[in-house]
């Protein structure tokens, strides 16, 4: 049974299932925070992957994409209601007992929290504006799984009308240049795409998003370009004299770089035709 960080104040009796009865169908508690006492989930909504709003110092507002939850919860009859500050200060005390941090709070009861609980980054929004309803949005912070890679078909339909492809499912950590193992259907698809093309040649071209410097994003573009031309002539015996290795860096984004849903589509390879 996964442990549950404690909120100051909370009963333990009202970890059984009775006192929580009247629950909204399949919602439950994250596994980060139990409830305040006397509060029971009247809507629930969890999603594998999605991207929320957090404020962090400053006020400054960030996307966060990952495994998303939200949670609202609503004071049973004849409960006791909490003040606003006794829910956001539970919330708080239970992030930083375990090595969290609060990001920002303001004076509308929002408290912005972050934590990281078993490998997972995990981020936190409290909105107790009204205390005798009071809602928990949560994003365990990871990378979509690409489930949709550009064809052959697709490719040469880019090249052939736009003269550029983009072809994402090419996956490296965070500033490396190593092509990662997923990235396999991807490379398949551009080798399909140069077999069935014998006399085609394509530049492979690195676009990173804007964060770090300029000249560094553009020799972390020209090494993860050079890896994937390693890759295709390796693995899939693509001739050498077919392919050349080139970077854009962050120069030329095809979403903004200011949220991480616009940075992730510039961080992409292209093909170019020669």
């Amino acid at each position: 049974m996964k442990q549950l960080i404690g909120l100051v104040g909370i009963a333990l009796a009202c970890v059984a299932a009775p006192c929580w009865a009247q629950d909204a169908a399949g919602s439950q508690d994250h596994p980060l925070f139990n409830r305040m006492p006397g509060y029971e989930i009247h809507r629930y909504e969890e999603k594998t992957f999605d991207s929320l709003p957090f404020h962090v110092v400053g006020g400054k507002e960030v996307q966060v994409e990952g495994r998303t939850f939200e949670i609202h919860y609503s004071l049973k009859s004849g409960a006791k209601e909490p003040s606003r500050v006794e829910i956001l200060r539970n919330y708080e005390n239970a992030v930083t007992r375990i090595g969290g941090s609060v990001l920002w709070r303001d004076d509308d009861g929002n408290a912005y929290l972050k934590a990281g609980k078993d490998g997972k980054e995990i981020w936190a929004h409290v909105n107790a504006y009204i205390t005798d309803e009071y809602t928990v949005w949560i994003v365990e912070k990871q990378a979509m799984t690409q489930n949709i890679v550009a064809d052959a078909k697709a490719l040469a339909g880019g090249l052939a009308t736009d003269g550029h492809a983009a072809v994402y499912g090419i996956y490296f950590d965070t500033a490396k240049a190593v092509v990662k193992p997923e990235s396999e259907a991807a490379l398949g698809e551009i080798a399909k795409l140069l077999q069935a093309e014998p006399g085609l040649k394509v530049l492979i071209v690195g676009h990173t998003d804007n964060v770090g410097g300029f000249d560094g994003n553009l020799k972390l573009a020209q090494a993860r370009a050079d890896a994937v031309v390693q890759a295709l002539t390796g693995r899939f015996a693509v001739a050498a004299a077919r392919l050349r290795a080139c970077a854009a860096g962050a120069m030329a984004p095809v979403a903004s770089n200011d949220a991480e849903a616009g940075r992730a589509k510039n961080r992409r390879v292209e093909l170019v035709k020669q």
